[in-house]
């Protein structure tokens, strides 16, 4: 993944977010519970939930798969020592 500076976060209405199954963000669920850990971030209860309008939600508070994206992006620039809210 290159660095983050510049980069933003993934919109809940990106077209290309309607190409994950549930399959893989049951994966991405897993990998945020992996690397959220030694930060405190830990969602035991987290799982996906249902589709809307094409994408899958992921059920802390009913949210749209870019917020976990978006949180997975923040852990893994976090987690290299960068600063995830440079820009």
């Amino acid at each position: 993944m290159n660095d983050s500076r510049g980069r933003h976060p993934i919109k809940p209405t990106d077209p290309r977010t309607r190409v994950y199954t549930e399959a893989q963000i049951t994966s991405l669920i897993a990998e945020v519970h992996e690397r959220g850990r030694k930060f405190g971030i830990i969602f035991p209860s987290a799982s996906t939930d249902r589709t809307m309008d094409g994408r899958v939600l992921v059920n802390f508070g009913t949210a749209p798969s870019t917020t976990l994206l978006n949180l997975l992006n923040l852990l893994l620039d976090a987690g290299r020592g960068g600063d995830p809210w440079e820009s």
